[in-house]
């Protein structure tokens, strides 16, 4: 609980008198990438076919990554995006419908395990979530209720693979936090690991 009333705190500083303050971001550490969103299993997928209502329907992404819907089985759906699923699925559908127009939107997100975020360690709630664009350190935190009493929150760190390796970011959650400084808020990346250990006293 007292984790959590900190960070009520310190972002409600953080969001008075952060824009005074806030430093620019690095593009080496700070800047997302630009990505497409991937669907992945556990995704709730809506697929409309032009003057085909019959066969649009909403359908969930199975746990193997495929999808079932009406005149297509067993689609694989995860790792795509959403306009590659629907080009796959009018080409499944060109043998019942002639020239079918498909669209596909994504409803609910959960996406593929390499574009999670995940938190472990001393966080009120530890758990992955859905990247989504422009997410930062802040919506991370307030997403998994704060830290604990027992965070040692100035030594976590976040691992982030960079041009294929992975690098140990560290970051000052106590700062930003506790103090309200903005400018230890970051730009979180798809598949970063954020680890919040526990203070030794």
């Amino acid at each position: 609980m007292r984790g959590v009333l900190a960070l009520t705190c310190g972002l409600a500083f953080a969001a008075l008198s952060g824009c005074a303050t806030q430093r620019p971001l690095t593009a080496s550490v700070e800047t997302s990438p630009e990505i497409d969103y991937l669907i992945g299993p556990g995704d709730s997928i809506s697929i409309s076919v032009w003057r085909n209502p019959e066969v649009s329907q909403t359908v969930p992404v199975r746990p193997d990554g495929k999808i079932t819907a009406p005149l297509v089985e067993d689609l694989p759906a995860s790792g795509k995006t959403p306009s590659q699923l629907a080009r796959d699925i009018e080409k499944a559908l060109a043998r019942y419908i002639q020239q079918p127009a498909v669209s596909v939107v994504v409803n609910g997100f959960v996406g593929t395990y390499d574009q999670q975020i995940r938190v472990i360690g001393q966080a009120a709630k530890p758990q992955s979530m859905p990247y989504r664009r422009d997410m930062s350190l802040m919506d991370v935190l307030i997403a998994v209720g704060g830290v604990t009493e027992f965070a040692a929150g100035n030594r976590a760190s976040i691992v982030r693979k960079i041009d294929g390796k992975q690098e140990k970011l560290p970051v000052r959650l106590s700062d930003l936090i506790k103090d309200g400084d903005i400018s230890a808020n970051m730009r979180m990346w798809p598949g970063d690991i954020l680890i919040i250990p526990e203070s030794f006293f």
